[in-house]
């Protein structure tokens, strides 16, 4: 029995969710020239890989002037990027987001300015929550 399709983007997937984000739009010939700059891809590959996308609800699509359509991503690079996250944490991490983290600092994984980074957001999310306790 064949497993269900994921609607989680496969990294080819997320190579031309990238290319959406980036443009907001492209046609086809965009998104294959863009491609392209990196790897050479067949026009027909990529025009299947958008169909399954579609079906996957990753990309819409409108009408364009002409015989062929705008490419757009259905959802922000942000809460692709949640979703993901989320079933990484969930499926390797048990649920658990500082596990995560503490994976990622274990493994070396955060450069100086990635720590500094995440510093300076630990603190931000500090005085947040400081400040929403006094309101209450």
């Amino acid at each position: 029995m064949a497993r269900p399709a994921s609607k989680h983007p496969t990294d080819g997937e997320l190579e031309i969710l990238r290319i959406l984000w980036a443009k907001g739009s492209a046609t086809l010939a965009e998104v294959c020239d863009a491609l392209r700059e990196n790897r050479d891809v067949a026009t027909t590959t990529v025009a299947t890989m958008l169909k399954v996308m579609l079906e996957k609800n990753l990309v819409k699509r409108r009408a364009s002037a002409g015989r062929g359509y705008q490419w757009a991503a259905a959802s922000s690079q942000e809460k692709t990027a949640g979703s993901m996250v989320g079933k990484l944490v969930d499926g390797v991490f048990e649920g658990s987001a500082s596990r995560l983290v503490a994976h990622l600092v274990e493994t070396h994984r955060l450069t100086g300015d990635d720590l500094a980074e995440l510093e300076q957001l630990l603190d931000q999310q500090r005085a947040a929550s400081k400040k929403q306790g006094s309101k209450r």
